[in-house]
């Protein structure tokens, strides 16, 4: 490549896209916009947004070139613009999960990366926080696991119901999930799909198990026991 390609304006476009779609707010817009036309909102009702914050985002696809709209009455539809966008939008998934495989290789291999470490939390950070009531726990193993026993005040959403069931979820708090122990890769999978989203969330180091080895309270059916 010489210097002169390297100066092309279709770099300069390009990179002005990238920046556009480097938000997952706005993915999330997009590829809701791109199962049909829908009103604000609609697109707030789907994405757990507020209406302020779903009129901006959309107005940045919109100055991107990457939506068009149309105005019904008072509401205002968006679409996708015309061009391969959807492609774009595929092309961006297939690479976050070949970069969540790799992930899942890594924990079933039983090492951890760098970006691994930093996005577990250990068991003594999530005693503080709970105490805080700055987190919600976001149980993802499977219903009859969870009845069976689970940390205190723990939500389930198992992690193959988790996409179509986000709004269940809140924003303001991190979120930490946790699932059957260290090498169990449902709560990685939870993660993938939450920070897609737009969510801020963690996982539980060593999971279930290590609660519960270390004598902590738990959760059994209407019960709770030491």
């Amino acid at each position: 490549m010489t210097d002169t390609d390297t100066h092309h304006p279709i770099f300069d476009l390009s990179a002005d896209i990238a920046r556009t779609l480097g938000h997952a707010h706005r993915l999330v817009l997009l590829n809701h916009i791109a199962e049909g036309e829908k009103a604000v909102e609609r697109l707030t009702e789907l994405t757990g947004l507020g209406v302020a914050n779903t009129s901006q985002h959309l107005q940045h696809l919109k100055r991107a070139g990457l939506v068009q709209t149309r105005r019904d009455g008072k509401r205002m539809l968006y679409r996708l613009a015309s061009g391969p966008i959807e492609m774009v939008l595929a092309a961006l998934r297939s690479v976050a999960e070949h970069n969540n495989a790799q992930l899942r290789d890594l924990i079933e291999g039983g090492t951890a990366s760098s970006s691994d470490r930093l996005e577990k939390i250990s068991r003594e950070e999530l005693l503080r926080r709970m105490r805080e009531d700055s987190i919600v726990l976001l149980d993802v193993r499977p219903v009859d696991e969870f009845a069976a026993g689970r940390l205190p005040g723990a939500i389930n959403i198992p992690v193959e119901e988790l996409e179509p069931r986000l709004a269940e979820l809140p924003r303001d708090k991190l979120v930490v999930a946790y699932c059957g122990g260290a090498r169990c890769v449902l709560s990685a999978d939870a993660l993938a799909i939450l920070h897609a989203h737009g969510w801020v969330a963690r996982r539980l180091e060593h999971g279930f198990p290590d609660w519960l080895d270390a004598g902590l309270g738990v959760e059994d059916g209407h019960h709770s026991c030491a």
